[in-house]
């Protein structure tokens, strides 16, 4: 019988990577808002974007659409985000950040910014070159397949 190490399968691996990064990333944006991994992305897809529906939002940050609607309402509740109804559907609500909101997405930029420079200097230069590339060619290949 062919057994799967998981210890070494690729996919299996980048998954603990992402989710390891994922956790140490949170404790910055936990520890100075309180938020969760979904308000987060929520925010940040939103301060990027500007105007988003909650759809647009899941599909850009890759959330289940349960996750989603509990971020924008608690980020409602903050008073940080606006959902305004679509003029020609009313299934459909466009969310915008709003000057609370922004101001915070603001804050929290060099925060990212800061803990992603801190996380590659970890590594050596062609450590870090080669994960970047490494990154970039394996989402164009799975972008191609699809």
């Amino acid at each position: 019988m062919d057994i799967l190490e998981l210890e070494s399968f690729l996919p299996y691996r980048l998954y603990r990577l992402a989710d390891a990064v994922s956790r140490e990333f949170s404790k910055v944006y936990k520890d100075h808002y309180g938020l969760t991994r979904p308000e987060w992305r929520t925010l940040s897809g939103l301060g990027q974007r500007g105007t988003m529906t909650a759809t647009a939002l899941g599909e850009q940050s890759a959330m289940h659409k349960t996750k989603v609607s509990r971020a924008v309402s608690e980020l409602e509740r903050r008073r940080w985000l606006l959902r305004t109804p679509d003029e020609n559907d009313r299934r459909v609500e466009h969310l915008t950040l709003t000057k609370a909101g922004l101001a915070a997405y603001r804050e929290m930029v060099p925060l990212a910014k800061a803990f992603e420079r801190e996380l590659l200097a970890r590594l050596g230069a062609e450590e870090r070159v080669a994960i970047v590339s490494g990154v970039a060619a394996l989402e164009r290949a799975l972008e191609e397949k699809s």
